[in-house]
């Protein structure tokens, strides 16, 4: 499998070089281009078409944030994973809410970075129940407003939601549950539509919100 093409974004160049030396190590991670701020990163996607960009959240010109609505906007395919020293639920929500698939904070260790890419990156995968658990643990009903509640959820659809929240493959619930790969990911679909969430991330922040972690 080719390795996956990656821009790193921030404007502080001794950040830049401990970021590119965490992933210059895993042939999984190419680091193709480096962005000094949010304008420049968003220059960079329509040039080198990444497959993921590490986008700092506080960057001159174009913050983070800015620079991750208008990449999404434009290339939506692209993913973007936030970087910040500050686990601030409102600049988590932010970012989500402009695209972002993660945000990840400066000062976890180097092997739950890279764990956290590899599962961010592989279609049918999501970081662990530790990892999701310590990313959206801040996500509380009363900061997001009206969302909807597990009840509009049928039985299968809310067991289904407990194994994405744990960080389990569609073959690991199609094996646990004895049903079609393609009917889990039917259901996926189905539930994404019904809770009105962009992508398993969300719906893995949403099972920890709602307490709907498998146990």
């Amino acid at each position: 499998m080719n390795p996956y093409r990656v821009i790193i974004a921030d404007d502080h160049s001794m950040a830049r070089l401990a970021i590119r030396s965490l992933l210059d190590p895993d042939p999984s991670f190419e680091v193709v281009g480096e962005a000094v701020n949010g304008e420049e990163a968003f220059q960079l996607c329509g040039e080198l078409q990444p497959d993921l960009v590490l986008m700092d959240i506080n960057m001159p010109k174009w913050s983070g944030l800015e620079a991750t609505r208008e990449v999404k906007k434009a290339y939506p395919h692209i993913k973007v994973v936030i970087l910040s020293i500050s686990d601030d639920v409102g600049d988590l929500i932010t970012a989500i809410q402009f695209g972002a698939q993660g945000y990840l904070l400066k000062n976890l260790e180097p092997d739950d970075w890279i764990n956290y890419l590899h599962a961010l990156l592989c279609e049918d995968s999501l970081p662990s129940r530790e990892m999701a658990t310590r990313l959206f643990h801040h996500f509380r009903q009363e900061e997001l407003g009206d969302e909807l509640k597990p009840d509009v959820l049928t039985p299968r659809e809310r067991e289904i939601v407990m194994y994405v929240g744990a960080g389990k493959t569609n073959r690991e619930i199609s094996d646990a549950l004895v049903i079609a790969e393609n009917t889990v990911k039917n259901h996926i679909k189905n539930i994404l539509d019904k809770l009105q969430l962009a992508n398993r991330v969300q719906l893995a922040a949403y099972a920890v919100r709602h307490h709907l972690l498998k146990k």
